[in-house]
């Protein structure tokens, strides 16, 4: 354990529980859905409403072998291409074998899919897929009925939910073992201000860390809270480097910030086309898959074709659709694109490549078992080894609902308990980073981290956030009065800075371009040094530890001491510091 806490007021209130889940998304909901159902008591904490998370957002569907002459092989096979090298095959091989039956489960949980004329569930392609195995609904609606569904089912079941909660830190016995979450309540209700949820099990299902850049496909939820608790605990993390970058996402303008319309994959599988303003389909001839070639290599050719031309985005072109297919199987998007000014069945879709899904997160094992006693993680926020350094395209609502079962299983074979919480005074203060600091903080990733990185720009970015993190602590040291006080925005930002400087430093550590990592000045892969996986753990005294992992395998997951990685090269002493 680091003793590291946010700042923050002591509980005003508590509730005990079997198992705390937080986060309300596919992976969320089905665990605290499966728990409760054996009988556990259970209690579900998420950021905002229960229907408010990443989930409600894909727009692709969710992929399994679901599709006459498809196979769980087949999309092994592509899923281990995708990842460049550095998936966990035994992890990947788990999600396919266990997606289609999984995916039956959830439409016995009341989602309703697009079907056929036959009454077959309907399928389409997305990058990276030799198949049609991606199911959807509502057309470009996926998520948000998956939400709908699961919510309904959460309603009905009346699981116990805290709703716009921010969870802070991570409670535990005087063994070290999971003894429950703090959280804060934002408004009044049943619980206000900050409180404690005890219980020996907690599962963190919070999404991703999209808002650390400028601009992101993510809610404004997703700042990063889970992987920052984890790390706070004392728990691993893995492969943060590998950020993915939605190669389509509506371009707003040079300035746009914040969450930005998504353009599915799915409109790409349906056959439109990437072209520059001259009308030129660029992706021919860069993969055999052409604009379904998986998300890294699109993102790359839309950046690079961008700096040849001096622009700010390209193009989609899906004008030969028609109105009748956008309005009947793209309803989202095309009403997202008229909204801001533009009509796709008349004209193209400027798009640009922005921040969409980590790949890496909290390290687990099959169970969704972290290195820390009775801490579990599911969703975006973990890293199973499925994604390896690239997910492929719609593998991610298929993860959280394969491995949500999972956890429930242990969870419900361990009926774990736990002692007295330990609440004492944290051994190493963690000063808070002022709310004005969010958006400073998101350009320097933008600058520094985004699609295109060096060391050069990496070095820059790791020193100016050092700069933010030494400040907040000088600012406490010397009692002064613009130090920033507890609050949402400021322990949203806290988070924030924390994840963005452990990316940062696993980025600096990986001096090849692999998946979604590209790094100019290292431009090849480089399977020999680097076809291994880089955990994080964080000091007491704040500061990031760095370890290779030995070969491309993930591992089991044991306590931080255990003698499972190598320590990584010491090439940037400033900002990590080694493993002994």
């Amino acid at each position: 354990m680091t003793g590291i806490r946010l700042t923050a007021p002591a509980p005003g209130w508590s509730l005990d529980a079997d198992v705390v889940v937080v986060g309300s998304g596919v992976a969320g909901l089905t665990t605290a859905l499966r728990c409760a159902a054996a009988g556990l008591a259970t209690v579900v904490v998420t950021k905002a409403r229960l229907d408010d998370g990443s989930t409600r957002w894909a727009q692709g569907g969710i992929a399994a072998a679901l599709g006459e002459g498809d196979t769980p092989e087949q999309h092994l096979d592509d899923t281990l291409v995708a990842g460049a090298g550095l998936c966990d095959e035994a992890a990947v091989r788990t999600l396919v074998t266990e997606g289609p039956d999984a995916v039956r489960r959830l439409i016995g949980t009341g989602a309703h899919f697009d079907t056929t004329e036959s009454g077959d569930i309907a399928l389409t392609r997305e990058g990276g897929h030799h198949r049609r195995r991606i199911a959807h609904a509502g057309g470009d609606a996926t998520g948000a009925e998956i939400s709908r569904a699961l919510v309904e089912a959460v309603r009905e079941a009346a699981l116990h939910t805290i709703e716009n909660a921010l969870v802070l830190d991570l409670l535990t016995d005087a063994e070290g073992r999971t003894a429950g979450v703090t959280l804060h309540v934002m408004g009044e209700g049943q619980h206000d201000g900050v409180g404690a949820v005890r219980a020996p099990a907690v599962v963190l299902a919070t999404g991703g860390m999209g808002q650390v850049f400028s601009a992101t496909t993510n809610p404004a939820v997703s700042t990063g809270d889970g992987v920052a608790l984890a790390l706070r605990a004392g728990a691993e993390v893995s492969d943060l480097e590998f950020v993915q970058f939605h190669p389509t996402v509506l371009f707003l303008g040079s300035g746009s910030e914040g969450q930005q319309p998504l353009v599915s994959e799915a409109v790409r599988g349906e056959g439109a086309h990437l072209v520059d303003a001259s009308g030129t389909r660029f992706m021919l001839g860069q993969h055999e898959l052409a604009e379904l070639a998986p998300r890294d290599i699109v993102a790359k050719a839309i950046t690079r074709r961008m700096e040849l031309h001096g622009t700010a985005h390209m193009y989609l072109d899906a004008r030969h659709f028609g109105a009748e297919m956008w309005e009947q199987r793209f309803p989202t998007i095309l009403a997202a694109c008229r909204a801001h000014g533009i009509d796709p069945v008349t004209e193209p879709i400027p798009v640009a490549p922005a921040a969409h899904y980590a790949s890496g997160g909290i390290r687990t094992d099959l169970r969704g078992r972290t290195t820390v006693p009775g801490l579990y993680a599911c969703g975006e926020v973990a890293c199973t080894g499925v994604h390896g350094a690239n997910r492929l395209a719609s593998n991610s609502l298929l993860e959280g609902l394969v491995f949500a079962e999972r956890i429930a299983a242990d969870i419900v074979e361990d009926r774990p308990r736990a002692g007295a919480a330990e609440t004492g005074t944290p051994r190493t203060p963690s000063p808070l980073i002022a709310p004005e600091a969010r958006s400073t903080i998101q350009r320097i990733m933008t600058r520094g981290a985004g699609v295109l990185r060096s060391a050069e720009s990496l070095a820059t970015a790791a020193d100016e956030l050092e700069a933010l993190h030494n400040s907040a602590a000088l600012a406490v040291e010397a009692d002064e009065p613009k130090v920033a006080v507890p609050g949402v925005e400021a322990w949203e930002v806290t988070n924030l800075l924390l994840v963005s400087r452990v990316l940062v430093a696993a980025a600096r550590q990986r001096e090849e371009t692999r998946g979604c990592h590209w790094r100019e000045d290292r431009p090849e892969r480089d399977d020999e040094n680097w076809r291994r996986h880089l955990v994080v753990r964080l000091t007491p005294e704040r500061r990031p530890v760095l370890r290779r992992t030995e070969t491309q395998a993930f591992g089991p997951v044991r306590p931080p001491q255990a003698p499972d990685c190598a320590a990584a090269p010491p090439t940037h002493p400033a900002d990590v510091t080694e493993e002994p």
